[in-house]
């Protein structure tokens, strides 16, 4: 099943290389492969119901670094679990407004930084961190922590290196699963989060 999953994500991942070309438009089919497969049973481990994923950039850095091409490690890389809307409304109602969010399932979300960048002019050092965020109806706060190994369940502010808005972008197709990926930008990358009916944007440059 891992590598069911592992080969799903590849295959969807492969099309986010173009950076002309809007990469989160439609829930993916991997997305409703893996809901279905949830219901297989499985005599060693079921399938968790968030099942965890990763996301790089460059979004192709997986099969580089399979087929030797790519010895250098990625620019960054985001860990989480997907949960599934499941008929739920989810911000707003599951997920409250003005309330910290984990941005995924089981343990808290996290992204690593290979070399520095920065977000919004601010300058983020390379190395791991919690990635969350407190949503609004207009707006999300995006929040980098370096209070690792937390699950997200108790989020200690104190240990945020970085806090900032985004709009939110409302989508009239909404997403099955919480979806985390990088597309690319004119100066490094955009990490794109969506889920429901919901979808932001945070801008990284590699331009320090």
């Amino acid at each position: 099943m891992k590598q069911l999953t592992a080969g799903l994500f590849l295959l969807w991942i492969t099309g986010c290389n173009d950076p002309q070309k809007e990469t989160v438009t439609k829930t993916p089919d991997s997305a409703k492969i893996l809901l279905e497969h949830h219901n297989i049973p499985n005599p060693l481990s079921p399938v968790d119901k968030s099942p965890m994923d990763i996301s790089y950039f460059p979004a192709n850095y997986p099969q580089l670094k399979m087929s030797g091409q790519d010895k250098n490690p990625p620019v960054a890389r985001v860990i989480y679990s997907r949960p599934f809307k499941d008929g739920r409304k989810i911000f707003g109602a599951l997920q409250k407004y003005g309330e910290p969010w984990r941005m995924g399932a089981n343990e808290a979300t996290e992204i690593e930084f290979f070399r520095d960048v920065a977000i919004q002019g601010k300058k983020v050092n390379a190395g791991r961190y919690i990635l969350y965020c407190i949503p609004y109806e207009d707006k999300w706060t995006i929040i980098l922590n370096n209070d690792l190994f937390t699950w997200g369940l108790k989020i200690d502010a104190s240990k945020d290196v970085l806090k900032v808005a985004v709009p939110v972008e409302k989508l009239t197709i909404p997403f099955e699963a919480l979806t985390i990926v990088f597309e690319n930008a004119k100066d490094g990358t955009n990490l794109i989060i969506a889920w429901d009916d919901v979808k932001v944007s945070l801008p990284i440059s590699l331009n320090k």
